[in-house]
């Protein structure tokens, strides 16, 4: 069977590479002229099974009323005259509830467990290089109220096996040196040893030239356009390829294409809850070895991760519910220097920060697609949010599960099974 994976992101690259172990026949589509070139270029580089609490929760609501106005605020909600944007936001507060919340942490939490040991194994298997560390990731706050909303959030996960443990100031110093400048103002922290850091886009580009060298077929700088149908089947992709609509064909198809897989599942009758949250992140070189730091942070406060990429420092975060826009906005990105700088000042050279913005596919409930469509050889891999990285290989291989007829190993609620 020939199936067509549609986006070159972490996700669609992964699911590329479980499908032809399957024995499928793949083709990757992808508007790029390479893989790992949009949401995957410059995320924050975690793999976090321990960053399972979605943001639709019980303090969510107030801390988003409070947030309106603030250009800089780590979750920023611009009403555009949008109905997806308000679908959205209206499901979001649906979700905030302490018994929905619960359940969607347990969704990730499964996921991200299984999708953890399933990247350790292709780690093995194909001798991936892409800065990765497994030195664990440490959640720091310096917001005494931050922290006493985390702890019962950090016991559900613990209940389901995640291994993240509540310490203290000095633990924290003592796990992360870097943190050190700050001891005196850290309320309390939490550390999970079995989280791990990394870089995507090496990752994905890696892994993309492994499913190349496997057979994978690959159709870059071609723009999905939309479907040919006919019942209850997708008959073909119409694509825009070097100035030329074509139709590209396959048996299935796999749709991974991001915030935008809910524009392009609307012309097949789709509804999927996905928008755009857009995301920043700044790299710099590392600029005093000594003080930078090798385990990757959450500061929670700020919805800001740290990840120690060889040379570099990755600093990423914030959500901006805007719409598409790809436009960088200076005074985020700024916030996020300021901050970075605040915490480590000598850990990187912030005056030399390179700024990114990308769009994560955001579902309210921060649980993903994965599973079937309601058309018989359509099957969805998509809407991760800020998890893509996270989640990638555990959707990949539970997608290529349901594609071959079985239930996947994890527990997880699966569209359409």
């Amino acid at each position: 069977m020939h199936i067509m994976v549609l986006g070159a992101g972490v996700v669609g690259i992964t699911t590329a590479w479980f499908l032809q172990k399957e024995g499928y026949q793949v083709t990757v589509v992808d508007r790029q002229n390479r893989a790992g070139l949009e949401t995957s270029y410059a995320n924050g580089g975690q793999i976090s099974v321990s960053h399972a609490e979605p943001w639709a929760n019980p303090s969510a609501p107030l801390k988003v009323m409070k947030w309106l106005f603030q250009p800089d605020a780590p979750l920023l909600f611009r009403p555009r005259l949008d109905p997806a944007q308000w679908r959205w936001a209206l499901t979001f507060l649906g979700e905030c509830t302490a018994s929905k919340s619960a359940h969607n942490i347990r969704q990730m939490v499964n996921l991200g467990t299984y999708s953890r040991s399933q990247l350790q194994a292709l780690r093995q298997e194909l001798g991936l290089e892409y800065d990765h560390l497994e030195k664990g990731i440490l959640h720091f706050y310096t917001n005494a109220e931050e922290f006493e909303g985390a702890i019962e959030p950090t016991r559900i996960m613990q209940d389901l096996g995640c291994d993240r443990q509540i310490i203290d100031a000095a633990r924290a110093v003592d796990i992360e040196p870097a943190l050190a400048p700050i001891r005196d103002r850290i309320a309390g922290a939490t550390y999970t040893s079995e989280d791990e850091s990394g870089d995507a886009r090496k990752f994905t580009q890696a892994l993309a030239e492994r499913c190349q060298q496997a057979g994978v077929n690959f159709c870059y700088g071609a723009e999905v356009l939309g479907f040919d149908r006919a019942g209850d089947r997708v008959l073909g992709v119409q694509v825009l390829k070097e100035g030329r609509h074509q139709t590209l064909r396959a048996d299935s198809y796999v749709l991974s294409l991001g915030s935008f897989s809910a524009i392009l599942a609307r012309q097949l009758g789709l509804t999927l809850n996905i928008y755009p949250a857009k995301g920043y992140s700044i790299t710099v070189p590392v600029k005093n070895p000594e003080a930078a730091y090798q385990v990757s942070l959450t500061d929670d406060e700020y919805k800001l991760v740290y990840s120690r990429l060889g040379d570099r420092l990755r600093v990423a975060g914030t959500a901006e519910l805007s719409g598409y826009t790809r436009t960088l906005n200076q005074t985020r990105c700024r916030a996020i220097v300021r901050r970075a700088a605040e915490i480590m000042p000598e850990a990187g050279d912030w005056d030399r920060a390179e700024f990114w913005t990308g769009l994560r596919p955001a579902t309210p409930s921060n649980v993903p697609y994965i599973g079937r469509s309601h058309y018989g050889n359509l099957y969805l891999n998509t809407g991760h949010g800020t998890l893509g990285w996270t989640h990638s290989c555990g959707s990949a291989a539970a997608l290529a599960d349901i594609v071959s007829g079985r239930r996947p190993e994890v527990d997880f609620a699966f569209t359409g099974l």
